[in-house]
């Protein structure tokens, strides 16, 4: 399958192999409302990189290892502590960073429902060992727990529908993406395959402003791109796994041309030009 995009499309949004603080193989990557980005990196901290790039600040440590990260219309940010089996919550204004909500085995990936105010948190559960892979959260409180009895091959990187009426979940043993309807009431619906025309390990989701639904692989080096109908095209791939490499969790800037990618695998955050799929 020859990628739409080649690979120079993509270059090194900030490089944190010699920063200080350092970028210790982040694998979470969100937008913030001020159009800064944010991660999270296997020592347990939030970063945040400057406008400008020249700089990146450390927001809060749980000392453990952050998996994806979510930011809510306040620039709070959700993050999913693997060491901690919790999702802590990063408060903008008091600036602690505490446990917020417990309940999945290995919590892998949160998303923000502001219309039904709650956040959907993945449980990847174990490497393949199927379980219940869903949590939700009440966004105030922090109570919640399962939300679907529907097992999961290890639920890892989720999204909404641009409409809300669908729950994303990537299954990254299958591999295969899957997707659930939300229901008036809030409850879900029976999961279905969305798309299983991907290898080989798919990591993380987001949709563009034309329902076009990005697939990130941890392993290879590469990306996707579904349009509404599961129809899938490789987008994207760096074969020598250096620009790109095992891209994470991706994120999409306001306006829409420009990717950003966790890249677990080195010590930078990835940029790709993505405005050519739109002339």
């Amino acid at each position: 399958m020859k990628p739409i995009l080649d690979i120079s499309k993509a270059s090194v949004y900030f490089d944190g192999i010699f920063s200080s603080p350092r970028l210790q193989h982040p694998e979470g990557v969100a937008i913030d409302n001020n159009g800064l980005i944010c991660c999270g990196t296997e020592n347990g901290e939030i970063m945040r990189i400057s406008k400008d790039k020249s700089s990146m600040e450390c927001l809060a440590n749980s000392g453990g290892f952050i998996l994806g990260i979510a930011i809510d219309n306040q620039n709070n940010i959700f993050a999913c502590e693997m060491k901690e089996a919790a999702l802590f919550k990063y408060d903008s204004v008091s600036k602690s960073f505490n446990e917020f909500a417990k309940g999945p085995k290995i919590p892998n990936y949160p998303v923000i429902d502001q219309k039904r105010n709650c956040i959907y948190v993945s449980d990847s559960f174990g490497f393949n060992e199927k379980g219940v892979g869903i949590y939700k959260f009440d966004l105030t409180s922090g109570k919640g727990g399962p939300c679907s009895e529907e097992l999961f091959n290890f639920a890892n990187g989720m999204c909404l529908s641009p409409n809300g009426d669908y729950l994303y979940v990537v299954e990254s043993f299958h591999p295969c993406i899957s997707r659930l309807p939300i229901n008036s009431d809030g409850t879900f619906g029976k999961k279905e395959i969305f798309t299983e025309n991907i290898a080989t390990v798919p990591d993380g989701l987001a949709f563009d402003k034309e329902d076009n639904l990005f697939i990130s692989c941890y392993e290879p080096s590469r990306i996707y791109i579904s349009d509404s109908k599961g129809s899938t095209r490789l987008l994207i791939e760096d074969k020598h796994c250096t620009t790109l490499a095992h891209p994470t969790n991706i994120s999409l800037s306001e306006d829409g041309k420009t990717m950003y990618t966790a890249n677990l695998g080195r010590w930078h955050i990835t940029e790709i030009d993505i405005s050519s799929l739109y002339n």
